[in-house]
């Protein structure tokens, strides 16, 4: 979920910057700040869940992604912090990580595709959604501020160049 222009930092523009921080990132505090002026309003207090998608590229990068990672990055950090503001309106706040996800039926995978994950597979937009419904559960009000790395185990290896 989001935008970037990947290119080299030469190359990127600080209108190009901005475009991908206003677009992944903004929405995510516009939201969070609507949600509780609503509440406010409205005095609701039953429970309520946030869920941020975020990237494995907050913690891993790659040249020429500067701002989707920054953007991915800053997802994080807010992320745990209106954990903490928001927690007087009885909303948990917590972000999905995911690492390679295959959403382009177009997109051939090759077995080394797969089995560059220690789970075997490349991730699938169930395996996001399943963890959107855990996080939303009622009973899992314990978990909050935190970041869930759905990405069959990828950034948990360690790569040496060859």
């Amino acid at each position: 979920v989001g935008i970037s222009p990947f290119k080299p930092l030469t190359e990127l523009s600080i209108e190009e910057f901005d475009r991908v921080i206003a677009t992944n990132l903004r929405p995510v505090f516009i939201t969070s700040r609507q949600l509780v002026l609503h509440r406010q309003q409205n005095g609701n207090r039953s429970y309520g869940r946030i869920i941020n998608l975020c990237s494995t590229r907050y913690l891993q990068s790659e040249a020429g992604t500067e701002a989707y990672s920054a953007s991915k990055g800053g997802i994080y950090s807010l992320t745990h912090s209106l954990a903490v503001s928001l927690a007087p309106f009885h909303i948990t706040v917590n972000a999905i990580a995911p690492g390679w996800i295959h959403v382009r039926e177009e997109e051939q995978l090759r077995p080394e595709d797969h089995a560059f994950h220690p789970s075997g597979r490349v991730g699938t937009p169930e395996d996001i959604a399943r963890a959107c419904l855990f996080l939303c559960d009622e009973a899992n009000d314990f978990l909050n501020g935190q970041t869930l790395t759905i990405d069959g185990g990828a950034t948990i290896r360690m790569i040496y160049p060859e």
